[in-house]
């Protein structure tokens, strides 16, 4: 299969292939539903496409009911031993990031749907803490760092924290072991919002979404298939091109990633994938991941890459293009960051090859 082939050539060093042109665990300290979308036409590839009343503000997806809800950012686990994850198919945008070591960590920010269900739910860092005040989220995680901790004590952001609600508002699965079995259900998120007086209604900042037009005439290099590399077979991730979708299926350690109660697949529209500077903050090897001064990204669409830039604007890490906001294809984005040392170069392949 593919991701064997491509995970083989990273372990070599392979380094930055353009379209066939050679170019465990830390951390002690850690542990209804909106109008659902519905389809622009019938047939979405001849885009004569229905004019909609509104918007979803993270994905671009039209609906004739108003839309309302504020955002909910969920902090998901990815041990290996927490996956699949349940939930993460519902999510408009998900930031992986790496937290101790080399495992990496999902933002997974919901609006425009909800799952029923959310988890494993991990412990708060504050760099996600700071994109999901940027998206005015409401923020879920279970447990801290000891910088979370003081930003959550402090009403940084709205937040609800399963070291306070174990056992109430969240709960435990007795199919994992902690700390990989902590999860909430988004009617008990509506709960702890409702009990602590949160506000759920103001939406969230919108991103940048293509016409249908723009859409049809994206360019750029070939990416029918691509790995993004953390240094480690259990969290590089392929993501492979389904020509029929015309979205990205994702794959972590030779598994595609789907939803652990329905076997529903994560499909993507877009992949942002930026590099930014790290260093470990501590012995327990948390980091410092500098999102403040921007930098050098990818964006990756219906087959297709090239080199754009990021910004952090008012906490939310976004792609630009050219000093404006880099438009998107209407659906779900995934956003990788990677550490600017080894960089963008050396962390990702791009192949041709269909699988």
């Amino acid at each position: 299969m593919l991701w064997k082939k491509m995970a083989a050539g990273i372990a070599i060093g392979v380094g930055f292939l353009l379209a066939g042109c050679s170019k465990d665990e830390a951390g002690p300290d850690e542990e209804a539903s909106p109008p659902a979308q519905q389809e622009e036409s019938e047939n979405t590839s001849d885009h004569e496409a229905k004019e909609y009343a509104f918007h979803y503000p993270l994905t671009g997806l039209g609906t004739d009911e108003e839309i309302k809800g504020r955002s909910v950012a969920v902090m998901i686990n990815n041990d290996i031993r927490a996956r699949p994850q349940t939930g993460l198919p519902e999510a408009d945008l998900v930031y992986e990031i790496l937290t101790e070591g080399n495992i990496t960590r999902f933002l997974a920010i919901f609006q425009s749907d909800q799952p029923n269900e959310v988890g494993p739910v991990r412990s708060a860092r504050d760099y996600f803490m700071d994109i999901a005040k940027g998206f005015n989220s409401l923020y879920i995680a279970h447990g801290f760092s000891t910088e979370a901790k003081v930003l959550s004590d402090n009403g940084y952001v709205d937040n609800i924290n399963g070291m306070y609600y174990d056992g109430t508002l969240f709960y435990r699965s007795s199919e994992r072991r902690a700390p990989h079995n902590s999860y909430i259900t988004f009617e008990n998120i509506a709960q702890g919002a409702e009990d602590l007086g949160y506000d759920m209604a103001e939406l969230p900042p919108g991103l940048s979404f293509m016409t249908d037009a723009e859409e049809d005439a994206i360019s750029g290099e070939t990416a029918k298939n691509l790995m993004v590399s953390y240094n480690s077979p259990l969290y590089d991730v392929i993501y492979e091109y389904d020509l029929d979708s015309e979205k990205y299926k994702r794959f972590t350690n030779g598994e595609q990633t789907v939803d652990y109660q329905t076997g529903e697949p994560v499909l993507i529209d877009n992949i942002v994938i930026l590099e930014a500077p790290h260093q470990i903050a501590d012995n327990k090897g948390r980091r410092d991941i500098d999102f403040s001064s921007g930098g050098e990204a990818y964006l990756v669409q219906k087959g297709k890459w090239k080199k754009i830039e990021w910004k952090n604007v008012d906490g939310r890490i976004l792609p630009y293009e050219n000093g404006q906001p880099a438009k998107l294809v209407k659906g779900k984005t995934w956003i990788n960051v990677v550490p600017d040392n080894p960089g963008l170069m050396q962390s990702v392949s791009f192949e041709a090859i269909t699988s």
